[in-house]
């Protein structure tokens, strides 16, 4: 008997748990994880030792063992299909179809392959027109390989295939053939009877006119209407409504070809391809051709049925369909059918919205195919992982050969949900308790029993971006140049200090690039930051003047150049003066503040820091990868933490406007947009969107992701494969609005820079807002510089909630510290020519507070009679609090990791500044996530 156990591998067991449960989750909402193309690779491929027989049973063995959790007492339990191809000229995804549709689960799926039937006529005809075609070539009149001529192809149930030579022909093949599978068109059809005979004279003449027009001629030609909306053109009840997915794959134009037209230029352009004698690449490109459209007709088919509504149909699916692939010997024909498949899968299910089924290869693999696909290399235990989380690029795990040589792991069979009656039996049952509930309702006049309209009113309120007039004139020179003399003159006071005989010493703070416009300053969060170190800087000198335990502070402002370009760089630069020991008395280093974004080059820096023993304290770096050493200390919430939040938020709080302007509606789908070669961008937008689609137990019903890449500069080096990339804010607009037309519950997650964002804004206005529509948008904490800038004024078709770290002063949970912050910043601002920008804005107080922190650690370093790097680390090491401008401010002893429970804030935008939507976290002392609940608690 075959062993049908999973090899032993490393992290099998973790395999064989995860499997069955991304078959059948225990939460149905999971069925919407995208799944990864998992390749499972046999042992020798490199060494070449192993037989084609010894191949083909541990290929037999790991398809038995993933097959058998889908079956049990001779019955599917799960719709799935193996396909295993015996020749290269075999086309895998019409295996796949034919067996999905065969013996599926009753009263579990609606899944009905409407597409993939009505593909598959089409393509055997084409095929069959490839035959009858005289051959091309210099041997077009011999045939003497398999390899070099288009089998004859067979219809269903071996019947003989037609060869229809133009559109009219294809179409009316295809229709023959849906008459073929029943239901109303073979009734009419069997209606109109054989035809009239042409010598039937004027009785003949009426019973053609009308009533075969009637039975065989309307019903096709409305059935032609509809396939063709469907898979051409959609719907086109709203301006832009996107294509159908073949339209889009061939890029048809609107209202131009109906699909037999379309099929048929198919045909002229393969079946010259097909018939080639010496044309081998040709042939093969061809079948490419015919097996994506097959592959596309499959996803389509099984796209994920709507969840929930009154007919019971959209609740059937309790499980994921599985396509197990066995891939031949190199050597075996049917090896390069199988690859092809491969390629055309990962390619369809990358480009495709629709989730698809599970496909499992298992064999050996060609190099040619693993450069092409760029999988993920795994063991058996991420793979699982995988399984379970998703993943936007396919997966390879190879098997090792020793696990081969003992028994394995029994995968278990876990039965997804049966229904015991028939969806149609259940509709109506539904319907009828509808229509007596109503009437009873109406006869009562209203009972009081009927449940409350559910509330609809938005969050935060229902204004959507201010109306008012442009801001005024902005001098971001001047600003910067003002908040840099001021540091330096606080600079002078501790110099002064100095001279006395206090102990001061110095803070590097490392920033980007000065004013290089007054545009790109609004992008930039520099001038904030320095009025932050400022203001901490006017306080802690003032105080050390009659305080003799405050250590007055140094400021170095060191620019490492436009995004922190060079910021390894001045690391490098710093760490070799401190070497020297030249830097002593005041202007001995002790610690270092920044850095402001999260990047590649400030990660380096990071690292470069931690190796010199340098301790450096964090303002607005939030990605979790920042974190690279025992000498950095962040002060606001990462990505992981805020990723949480805000996808609690988008999907449990009412946010995104309903077309009809009646309130507004939870998120439950969302564009994730990220800037590849950025790793804050990165690292948020992987983050969100696993939180948003999976949540947590209570946190709604799970969501729909899609990840797109947008950069203006092309850098899209980093993408993952699978995820589409627009460098044209127009495109991207385009994009948001075709998702917008289909599901007006979409939320946009913006994960990128504040300069791309205002490029989409401008591309969003440009184009009418989608029609006018309410685009409702979260983004992070980027875009806290620029969210009160006025850049968005006039746009009362956006509606953004953004990120931030601190509560608007006006807001009444802002603590006393918060709100003292705000009155000396505004105290600051007051002599500046134009109107501050950055009022509302918590990045000055994020920097008061970072700032803060390295000086109290400076001050209890003096307290042990020792002010220097190593005594402030052990400082920080032990423990820092105080309540700040952002709220209350506690490291933990002996960690590094953020401020426990930190102050996290989702902000509206709206005619009258900011508005709290959500404020997570110890804006007061004693408040906790965990006590908060949604979207607060984890």
């Amino acid at each position: 008997m075959t062993d049908s156990t999973f090899p032993d591998d490393l992290g099998a067991d973790d395999f064989a748990r995860e499997y069955p449960a991304a078959l059948v989750p225990a939460r149905r909402g999971q069925l919407a994880i995208g799944l990864p193309l998992l390749l499972l690779q046999v042992p020798g491929r490199q060494r070449g030792t192993a037989t084609v027989a010894t191949y083909r049973a541990q290929v037999k063995r790991v398809v038995a063992a993933l097959r058998e959790p889908l079956e049990g007492r001779g019955e599917k339990l799960i719709p799935h299909a193996v396909a295993h191809p015996t020749a290269d000229d075999d086309l895998v995804a019409e295996h796949a179809s034919q067996e999905l549709a065969f013996g599926i689960p009753s009263r579990m799926t609606p899944d009905r392959f409407a597409d993939v039937a009505l593909m598959l006529d089409l393509v055997t005809a084409i095929r069959a027109r490839a035959e009858t075609t005289p051959a091309e070539g210099p041997s077009a009149g011999t045939r003497t390989e398999a390899d070099t001529a288009e089998p004859a192809p067979q219809g269903p149930a071996g019947m003989p295939v037609p060869t229809p030579d133009d559109a009219v022909g294809l179409r009316n093949h295809a229709y023959e053939r849906r008459v073929h599978r029943g239901g109303l068109p073979k009734l009419l059809w069997a209606l109109g009877g054989k035809g009239v005979p042409d010598n039937a004279g004027f009785g003949g003449w009426l019973l053609r006119t009308f009533w075969l027009s009637f039975t065989h001629t309307l019903p096709r030609w409305w059935w032609s209407r509809r396939v063709t909306r469907r898979l051409v053109r959609r719907s086109r009840r709203r301006a832009g409504g996107r294509r159908g997915w073949l339209g889009a794959e061939l890029n048809v134009a609107r209202g131009r070809e109906d699909l037999f037209q379309v099929m048929d230029g198919v045909a002229d352009r393969q079946v010259s391809r097909l018939r080639l004698r010496e044309g081998k690449q040709q042939r093969e490109d061809a079948r490419t051709v015919l097996e994506q459209l097959l592959t596309l007709a499959l996803l389509a088919d099984l796209a994920l049925p709507r969840v929930g509504g009154l007919l019971p149909k959209r609740r059937r699916r309790t499980a994921r369909p599985v396509v197990l692939v066995h891939v031949p010997h190199p050597d075996e024909p049917g090896a390069r059918a199988a690859e092809r498949f491969l390629r055309v899968y990962a390619k369809a299910q990358a480009q495709s919205p629709a989730l698809g089924p599970l496909v499992i290869a298992v064999g050996r693999f060609s190099e040619a195919l693993v450069g092409e696909l760029d999988p993920e290399r795994l063991d058996a235990a991420q793979a699982g992982r995988a399984l379970r989380l998703g993943a936007d690029r396919p997966v390879l795990v190879d098997l090792q050969e020793e696990p081969f040589e003992r028994r394995g792991l029994p995968i278990r069979c876990r039965p997804p949900r049966r229904y015991r009656l028939h969806w149609r039996t259940q509709t109506a049952l539904a319907s009828g308790t509808t229509a007596l509930a109503v009437t009873l309702g109406g006869v009562s006049g209203g009972a009081t029993w009927l449940e409350p309209a559910p509330e609809t009113g938005c969050v935060a309120g229902d204004s959507t971006a201010p109306n008012r007039a442009a801001p005024g004139e902005v001098h971001p020179a001047e600003w910067y140049r003002t908040a840099l003399r001021a540091i330096d003159a606080e600079n002078r006071r501790a110099e002064e200090l100095a001279a006395r005989g206090r102990t001061v010493r110095t803070i590097v703070y490392f920033a980007s690039t000065g004013p290089e416009s007054a545009a790109g300053t609004l992008f930039d969060g520099i001038v904030p930051e320095l009025r932050g170190i400022t203001l901490w800087q006017q306080r802690l000198n003032s105080e050390a003047f009659s305080d003799d335990s405050r250590v007055p502070l140094r400021v170095e402002v060191r620019n490492t150049g436009r995004g922190f370009v060079r910021a390894a760089e001045e690391a490098r630069r710093l760490v070799a003066e401190v070497a020297t020991g030249d830097r002593t008395g005041a202007r001995e280093v002790v610690g270092v503040l920044g850095f402001a974004q999260s990047r590649d080059a400030t990660r380096e820096a990071l690292r470069v820091l931690a190796r010199a023993r340098i301790p450096a304290v964090g303002t607005t770096a939030t990605a979790d990868e920042m974190q690279v050493g025992d000498y950095y200390w962040p002060l606001t919430p990462v990505n992981s933490t805020e990723a949480r939040v805000v996808a609690s938020f988008a999907r449990t709080k009412r946010l995104v406007a309903r077309p009809s302007g009646a309130g507004c509606t939870p998120a439950r789908r969302a564009i994730v947009v990220q800037s590849p070669g950025d790793l804050y961008s990165r690292s948020l937008a992987s983050l969100f969107k696993g939180d948003f689609i999976s949540g947590a137990e209570g946190d709604g019903p799970d969501g729909v992701a899609e990840l797109v890449n947008f950069s203006q500069e092309g850098d899209f080096d980093r993408s993952d494969p699978g995820v589409f990339g627009y460098s044209r804010p127009r495109d991207l607009a385009d994009k948001v609005c075709e998702v917008l037309g289909t599901d007006s519950r979409t939320v946009v997650y913006w994960a990128g820079r504040t300069r791309d964002f205002a490029a989409f804004v401008d591309a969003l206005d440009a184009r009418n807002a989608c029609g006018q529509r309410a685009v409702t948008v979260l983004a992070g904490n980027e875009l806290t510089n620029v969210a009160q800038t006025g850049e968005f004024e006039g746009r009362g078709w956006l509606r953004l909630y953004y990120v931030a770290h601190r509560l608007p002063d006006a807001d009444p949970l802002a603590s006393r510290k918060t709100q003292q912050f705000v009155a000396a910043y505004n105290a600051f601002v007051a002599s500046e020519r134009g109107r501050d920008p950055w009022r509302d804005d918590g990045q000055a107080a994020v920097t008061y507070d970072a700032l803060h922190v390295l000086s109290q650690a400076v001050d209890l370093a003096r307290a042990d009679h020792s002010v220097g790097r190593s005594a402030v680390t052990t400082a920080l090491r032990s423990g820092i609090s105080f309540d700040g401008a952002t709220g209350s401010v506690t490291y933990a002893s002996g960690s590094n990791a953020p401020p426990r429970d930190k102050t996290l804030v989702v902000l509206r935008l709206t005619p009258k500044g900011p508005r709290t939507a959500a404020a997570c976290g110890a804006y007061a002392q004693g408040q906790r996530y965990a006590l908060q609940g949604p979207p607060c608690a984890p």
